[in-house]
């Protein structure tokens, strides 16, 4: 067996029993492919709770290491941003890595279910535009880019 693979069971073990559902060096890409767009990677509950209260517009995109986060959702929620207009604040959280910050966040996302990858666009702290796992899955990121232009030029 290679040492390697066995290490990284160890650490996944580790990291499960502890508090992430996967390593830290497994999701750092994923975590920085939104960061070096802009986004800012809240991971308690009060970090939420604090860019819930912000003024304007803010875009909360649930991360995720499935494959359509890594195929369409990541790479839309990037592309959304290239229009004329965008949103005062990005955040993002990550599904099975910051437990209390996902809850925090899907709790403003009610009454729509847990649902990662997922993106929601809220204006003053209420809920304006949702885009769930099903509307991700499937469609290629321009078109989920596409579906959040069209919120931003109308809540932005």
């Amino acid at each position: 067996m290679n040492v390697n693979f066995v290490t990284l069971q160890l650490k996944i073990s580790i990291d499960l029993k502890y508090k992430n559902m996967y390593p830290e060096e497994m999701v750092k890409p994923m975590q920085e492919e939104l960061t070096a767009a802009g986004f800012q990677d809240l991971h308690s509950a009060e970090a939420v709770e604090n860019a819930m209260k912000l003024e304007g517009t803010t875009l909360v995109v649930v991360n995720s290491v499935c494959g359509c986060a890594a195929r369409n959702a990541r790479p839309g929620a990037k592309m959304s941003l290239d229009g004329a207009k965008k949103p005062d604040h990005l955040i993002t959280v990550f599904a099975g890595v910051d437990k209390e910050a996902v809850d925090a966040a899907r709790q403003h996302m009610f009454p729509f279910p847990p649902s990662s990858p997922s993106m929601a666009l809220f204006k003053n702290g209420e809920l304006v535009h949702m885009l769930e796992r099903h509307h991700i899955e499937g469609r290629p990121a321009e078109l989920i880019a596409e579906n959040l232009k069209d919120a931003f030029n109308e809540y932005c």
